[in-house]
């Protein structure tokens, strides 16, 4: 059964049954954690690489920023039991749409951002599939943390 997981959003599960699935992932990145010992995943969509830039969005939907959300999809984990050191990380997204110029850069940025994240938490990528042009979707299966990602051109 597929859960899905909208812009701005997180959700965690440890039923495996479920499927988490987010959709056109374009500049926003997809970040999934997965404890193999538990059986305990959980999926992060988020817009922007840091909630400095709206103080106020970021305390009204913490999940459309990378900074935020991780934080917010790390403790969700932990509080299930998962631990950190167990945990697999798949990333996905990171394209620039809709800015061929590259003015914004908010896919790179929003990278970027992960990847300081994660090693600000002695947190290693198991799997990426970041940057192009091109939408992504991505699916992470609760029941053996197997991570799909499709890219929609």
């Amino acid at each position: 059964m597929n859960v899905i997981v909208g812009i701005s959003d997180a959700k965690v599960s440890r039923d495996p049954q479920k499927i988490l699935v987010t959709y056109s992932l374009g500049s926003c990145i997809g970040m999934t954690l997965y404890d193999p010992m538990l059986k305990v995943g959980g999926m992060l969509h988020y817009q922007l690489p840091t909630s400095t830039l709206d103080a106020s969005k970021a305390q009204a939907n913490p999940m459309m920023f990378a900074d935020t959300g991780f934080q917010y999809l790390l403790q969700k984990m932990l509080a299930m039991g998962a631990k950190k050191k167990r945990l697999k990380v798949h990333l996905a997204g990171g394209a620039q749409i809709l800015d061929d110029s590259g003015v914004f850069d908010i896919g790179r940025r929003n990278y970027a951002a992960a990847r300081k994240l994660l090693w600000q938490q002695g947190m290693f990528i198991d799997g990426e599939d970041v940057g192009g042009n091109a939408p992504r979707n991505l699916n992470l299966s609760i029941a053996d943390g197997s991570v799909v990602i499709k890219t929609t051109r």
